[in-house]
């Protein structure tokens, strides 16, 4: 059996160049975003059940996330129609790729691991942080976003400092290097473990 380890972290804090990591370290990683744009994509498992809800969310074959942000803002109990749709695919993305691994640690990238009560389901969670000047500059330096956007986006999450207190592990992404040298030694403690076990 696989260990399987959570990875989260709130918006800009580096999480997606963590998973980068702990995959290249030999980790099997799921990507929680990733799995629901393989739902929404064309031929996706979840634009059939989304078009009878909301045919105009879907265009060309596929969910526009960009409609189902207009939606939601102009009626707010969409998102729990949403969710009703999307969750239980996504467990069964989860469930199958769970199945195909191979990996001796499986990392779950979800982004609202905590919010979710996803935790409970690991063995043991890393929380990637960076101080807060440096998760404003990065986001707003995609230029995806606007100000108002990313805080009302922050605001939803749980503060870095309570997922930091619930984590087993907190890996800081000010340089690449130090993230790795991070995930390496998670990786030998829990992997010491497995082998004791």
């Amino acid at each position: 059996m696989a260990f399987w380890l959570g990875l989260t972290g709130s918006i800009g804090m580096g999480k997606s160049t963590t998973a980068k990591i702990f995959a290249e370290e030999g980790c099997d990683v799921w990507d929680a975003d990733a799995a629901v744009h393989r739902l929404y994509s064309k031929g996706g498992a979840a634009v059939a059940s989304m078009q009878a809800v909301f045919p105009e969310a879907v265009e060309g074959g596929a969910v526009s996330r960009e409609k189902l942000k207009g939606l939601i803002a102009a009626q707010p109990d969409t998102l729990k129609k949403i969710e009703m749709i999307v969750h239980p695919l996504v467990a069964q993305d989860r469930a199958d790729f769970i199945k195909a691994s191979g990996a001796d640690i499986i990392v779950f990238d979800i982004p609202i691991l905590f919010e979710t009560g996803g935790d409970a389901a690991m063995k043991a969670v890393v929380v990637v942080s960076i101080d807060e000047v440096e998760q404003r500059r990065r986001v707003l330096e995609r230029g995806t976003m606007t100000e108002a956007q990313f805080e009302t986006i922050k605001a939803k999450q749980m503060p870095d400092v309570e997922k930091r207190a619930r984590a087993d592990y907190v890996v800081i992404t000010d340089t690449k290097e130090h993230a790795r040298a991070q995930v390496l030694e998670i990786l030998s403690q829990i992997r010491a473990g497995l082998s004791d076990a």
